[in-house]
């Protein structure tokens, strides 16, 4: 386990340094709507245009809303498979352990169930402490920034664990209503996302975006899969999927085995005085 390991595992897992399993402009996110079926496409004006407008947007963000989990504390297990640029594959485990809107402790163990890294995260900063080389880093929130080339900040990653939705549009310019899932497509400061929610529950089950940046060539790829039903009406995605592609792709899975919402966490995080200090 190495630290281009751990920084391609944080790529995947904070994914949007994104998108999709091919480079596609976001000409292609929109044939992907228009021609997925033949069901009613609504292209949508500036909501400022028209009630009709305003209407559809309003109700699909109540949809996500209605959807996303609140808490006070998260701690989860999951499987991680990861598959680099070159197609080497590589799992560990992953631990995580939350505050909301105070603390982010991630622990990943690799083979014979040995601890390679220890993250601490907090609003403001990123502690690394690499267990297999005797090494401790503390970064600023802008390291973590730096590393995954996007401007996400502690509630963004937050979300991210969680399964909440992230860099969810404010207006959608083309609704498609098809007979399973509803595919909505819009832009924010960052990216060109296409997302799609099931009209049964939702629920997200996919979210495809483009780097605005027309230069760039980023997409990525997020599947949500097998919701949970737990307690305080929380509908967990227990199984993810991050592709990542731009020069070359990554593919990083997660499998929850574990998850408890909203018992009181510790965050050990103590530093053997024999740790060098990284810069």
């Amino acid at each position: 386990m190495t630290n281009y390991f751990i920084k391609s595992v944080l790529i995947g897992v904070v994914s949007a340094a994104m998108f999709a399993t091919s480079c596609r402009p976001v000409k292609k996110i929109q044939n992907a709507v228009n021609t997925a079926d033949t069901a009613k496409v609504i292209v949508l004006p500036n909501p400022s245009d028209g009630a009709d407008s305003m209407t559809i947007n309003q109700e699909i963000h109540n949809k996500v809303a209605a959807t996303k989990i609140d808490f006070r504390f998260f701690n989860g297990k999951a499987k991680v498979d990861f598959i680099d640029g070159k197609g080497k594959k590589t799992d560990a485990t992953l631990h995580i352990r939350m505050q909301k809107d105070s603390i982010i402790w991630l622990s990943l163990t690799g083979a014979l169930s040995i601890e390679g890294f220890r993250i601490l995260v907090k609003p403001d900063s990123v502690s690394i402490m690499n267990k297999l080389d005797k090494e401790i880093s503390y970064k600023s929130m802008e390291y973590l920034q730096e590393l995954i080339q996007l401007p996400v900040d502690f509630y963004t990653l937050q979300d991210l664990l969680i399964g909440n939705p992230v860099f969810l549009p404010e207006t959608f310019s083309s609704v498609r209503y098809g007979e399973k899932y509803l595919h909505a497509v819009g832009k924010t400061v960052f990216f060109k996302s296409l997302i799609a929610i099931n009209k049964a529950n939702n629920l997200i089950a996919n979210m495809k975006l483009d780097d605005v940046i027309d230069t760039r060539s980023r997409t990525c790829d997020i599947t949500y899969d097998n919701y949970q039903a737990l307690p305080d009406s929380i509908m967990f995605s227990a199984k993810r999927e991050i592709n990542v592609s731009e020069k070359s792709k990554i593919s990083v899975k997660l499998d929850f085995k574990q998850n408890t919402f909203n018992e009181p966490q510790t965050f050990p995080f103590i530093v053997p005085k024999n740790y060098k200090l990284i810069p």
